[in-house]
C-alpha cells in the first residue's frame, strides 16, 4: 500500500469514527477492505486515486475468484462507496465511480431465534449453574437482562453498576457508535438484578469478588478478572452454552445473539410494531429490524404445513368431516 494511500485510508476512517460515529468493529472492516483494494491496485501499479467504476468492478470479480462470499463482496463494495463518496466530498476526486455499480446483493438468511418455551427453560436453569450463590445469582441476572432487553453480548458484560442502582425501570444502554438508548426491563429481570447487587455490594472482605470490585471491576455489574476489567463477551458465551445443555437443549443452537433474535420475535409475536422494536435494539435503520417479520411469515408457513388438516400427508376429505 502506497502511502499516500494510507494517509488517505486513515483520513477516512478518522471522519468515520469523529462524524459519523462509526462503531470500532466497523472501522476495523473499512479499513481491511480498503487496504486490500489498495494492495490490489498496487499490483496493477495503480493507487486509490487512480480508482475508476471498471477497477472497481475488476476489483470484485477478483474477489469473487477468490470464493469470497456474496455477503463479504457486498460488504467490500460499500466500504469502496463510503469511501469513494468521501473522497468526492473532500475534493480529491471529481467523481464517484463506485456509485453506480450494482452489488452482488445478499443471500438472506434468517436469524436463528429461539420459541418461548425453550427461552423460559434457560431461564429456569440459570440459577442452578455455578459453583457459589454469587456465581449462580450473576447467572441468572445475565440471562434475565439480555432476554428483557435484546442488548447486543458487548454491552450486556460491559453495563456500568452506577447505570443498574435504585431498581431501574428503565436501563441506560450505551451501543454501537457511542449512541444511547433506553430499554425497559421485565419485572423478573429487576428482581434478578436487586439480588445481584446485594450479593456485590455485600461480598465478604478478601472473598474473589469483594477482591474484583477493589480491583479494574469497580465500576462494572460483572466484574471479572482481566485487563477490562468485566465479563469478557467469550466467557459469557460458554457460560451460555452451558446453562442452555442444563435446559436440554443443543448448545451449539443457543447464542447470545440468538437470544437477542428471540426478544425481538417475540415482542413482535406480541403486537409490538417495528419502530419500537428498532429503538429497542438500536438499530440505525429499519431496514435490519424488518427481518423479524420474515421469521414470522416462515413460522406461520411451518404452523400450517405441519398442522393444518389438509397439509397432512395422510389427509383426505372424510377427515375434516
Amino acid at each position: 500500500m502506497s502511502m499516500s494511500d494510507h494517509r488517505a485510508i486513515s483520513a477516512f476512517l478518522d471522519a468515520q469514527a469523529a462524524e459519523s460515529g462509526a462503531a470500532r468493529n466497523t472501522l476495523l472492516a473499512y479499513g481491511r477492505d480498503l487496504r486490500d483494494l489498495s494492495d490490489w491496485l498496487g499490483d496493477k501499479r495503480h493507487s486509490l486515486g487512480d480508482l475508476t467504476r471498471e477497477m472497481v468492478e475488476d476489483y470484485l470479480t477478483h474477489c469473487e475468484a477468490q470464493g469470497f462470499s456474496k455477503a463479504t463482496r457486498a460488504r467490500r463494495l460499500s466500504s469502496i462507496r463510503q469511501f469513494t463518496r468521501f473522497a468526492l466530498e473532500e475534493g480529491w476526486r471529481e467523481d464517484d465511480p463506485a456509485i453506480r455499480i450494482s452489488g452482488p446483493g445478499r443471500s438472506q438468511r434468517l436469524p436463528k431465534t429461539l420459541n418461548r418455551a425453550e427461552v423460559e427453560a434457560i431461564l429456569a436453569a440459570a440459577p442452578g449453574l455455578g459453583r457459589t450463590v454469587a456465581d449462580r445469582s450473576r447467572n441468572l441476572c445475565l440471562i434475565e437482562l439480555l432476554y428483557a432487553t435484546g442488548m447486543r453480548v458487548s454491552e450486556l458484560v460491559s453495563l456500568p453498576v452506577a447505570a443498574c442502582r435504585g431498581d431501574p425501570a428503565l436501563l441506560l444502554i450505551r451501543g454501537k457508535g457511542n449512541k444511547e438508548r433506553m430499554v425497559p426491563l421485565t419485572e423478573p429481570a429487576r428482581k434478578a438484578l436487586s439480588a445481584w447487587l446485594k450479593i456485590r455490594d455485600n461480598a465478604p472482605k478478601d472473598s474473589p469478588l469483594a477482591r474484583l470490585i477493589a480491583d479494574k471491576g469497580t465500576r462494572w455489574l460483572f466484574p471479572a478478572p482481566g485487563a477490562a476489567g468485566h465479563l469478557p463477551r467469550q466467557s459469557f458465551g460458554r457460560l451460555l452454552k452451558d446453562i442452555s445443555a442444563a435446559a436440554g437443549l443443543d448448545p451449539s443452537r443457543v447464542t447470545p445473539h440468538v437470544i437477542r433474535h428471540a426478544f425481538a420475535t417475540h415482542l413482535l409475536e406480541g403486537g409490538a410494531d417495528l419502530r419500537s422494536i428498532q429503538t429497542l435494539l438500536g438499530h440505525a435503520d429499519l431496514g435490519t429490524t424488518e427481518i423479524y417479520t420474515h421469521v414470522l411469515d416462515q413460522r406461520m408457513r411451518d404452523l400450517v404445513l405441519n398442522h393444518h388438516p389438509l397439509a397432512l400427508p395422510n389427509a383426505t376429505a372424510s377427515d375434516n368431516n
